[in-house]
């Protein structure tokens, strides 16, 4: 595969791509790893088999879902995780899951992804806004939606669960009139 069938939107060293069955396994050593099972306040891990079958169905689906990549290099990009919009097409909203690689972390490729899919959620799939749930102890994931443009509009009280406590899941949005700067999807002139 060439890059330009990989990546189909990128700016600085992150892109979004298409997600692929090729990459089944890595998806779910992302999902599984500890840190992200506690990030989404989910106890439970999930087997290879039961994951492959879902990304079957997700490739499938109707939810906007893209690969991340690590543009690092150019010539060889490397993936790094997964973002995900779930639209509801009768309102035009839409929630945002992303997943980023244990070793991509700390490289600025989450709050780079979320602001691509966000400009693909409000540039190419006409969405009004999207939102999300975090857990309120999960201060480097708070940061990095707020660093893409999410802001705090609530909280659902004792919702979650962060290393085996009660905690509460805070509610964050985007909104399309809020979106500044340019996209990188603009033509360029």
């Amino acid at each position: 595969m060439s890059v330009e069938e990989i990546i189909w939107l990128s700016a600085g060293t992150c892109g979004l791509g298409p997600l692929r069955s090729d990459l089944a396994e890595q998806y779910w050593r992302w999902e599984e790893d500890p840190s992200s099972l506690i990030g989404f306040g989910r106890p439970v891990p999930e087997s290879l088999p039961s994951r492959a079958q879902g990304l079957q169905q997700q490739l499938a689906g109707r939810n906007i879902r893209f690969t991340v990549y690590d543009l690092t290099d150019p010539a060889k990009p490397v993936p790094a995780g997964m973002t995900t919009l779930q639209p509801d097409t009768y309102a035009r909203t839409a929630e945002y899951i992303l997943v980023i690689a244990p070793e991509a972390r700390g490289k600025g490729l989450a709050a780079s992804a979320t602001r691509l899919t966000l400009d693909f959620g409000f540039h190419v799939a006409n969405l009004r806004s999207v939102w999300l749930k975090v857990l309120a102890p999960n201060k480097a994931a708070v940061h990095v939606y707020e660093t893409a443009g999410f802001k705090h509009v609530g909280a659902m009280r004792q919702a979650g669960y962060w290393r085996g406590a009660v905690c509460d899941e805070l509610i964050m949005d985007a909104l399309a009139s809020d979106f500044s700067g340019p996209s990188a999807l603009a033509p360029t002139n």
